[in-house]
């Protein structure tokens, strides 16, 4: 998967929330989190990152204080690795983050399923963020329902269409706590 520039200057990246997630359970090196990653990893087949933005997401997480080092250690191949843990601050931001429901459609495969897993991984309860999800995904099937009666060739609306009844249907199937 490919980041996404930000929008915000205190938005992260989801390379960024999925590497505090990572680290919201407890202190790892940067090689640990570069393998759960990996496109094979847990959290990698949601939200795959390479070792160097891995690296770099750690980096941003640092410099606004989520994370920090803690310790270091020898290393298999030589030289010290520096394990990381999530500072008070970056847990706080990452409640934050998995209890605000996504806001668009096409964000739903990438941003809600890295908020699953991620909820599941710390043990953070996210039920109320999915009902909020579910209304907020109900409004606008809604809304986009009526623009496919009024144009029933628009292929894009016909598209959004389908895509929140798999949405609704997806939560609707979910587990009834996450976390």
């Amino acid at each position: 998967m490919g980041e996404m520039a930000r929008t915000t200057e205190h938005q992260l990246l989801l390379g960024e929330w999925a590497c505090l997630g990572i680290l919201y359970p407890g202190p790892l090196h940067g090689f640990a989190i570069a393998a759960r990653l990996k496109p094979a990893g847990d959290i990698g087949r949601v939200w795959s990152l390479s070792r160097a933005l891995t690296y770099r997401a750690l980096d941003q997480l640092t410099a606004r204080g989520y994370i920090a080092p803690i310790a270091d250690e020898p290393g298999t191949a030589g030289g010290n690795r520096t394990i990381l843990a999530a500072t008070r601050s970056g847990r706080a931001q990452l409640r934050q983050w998995l209890a605000t429901p996504v806001a668009h459609l096409r964000d739903l495969r990438s941003e809600l399923l890295l908020k699953l897993i991620v909820a599941e991984l710390c043990g953070i309860d996210v039920t109320e963020m999915l009902a909020a999800q579910r209304a907020h995904i109900s409004d606008m099937a809604q809304a986009i329902h009526a623009q496919v009666a009024e144009h029933p060739g628009d292929v894009v609306a016909l598209w959004r269409s389908e895509s929140s009844d798999a949405a609704l249907r997806f939560l609707d199937r979910l587990p009834t706590s996450i976390g």
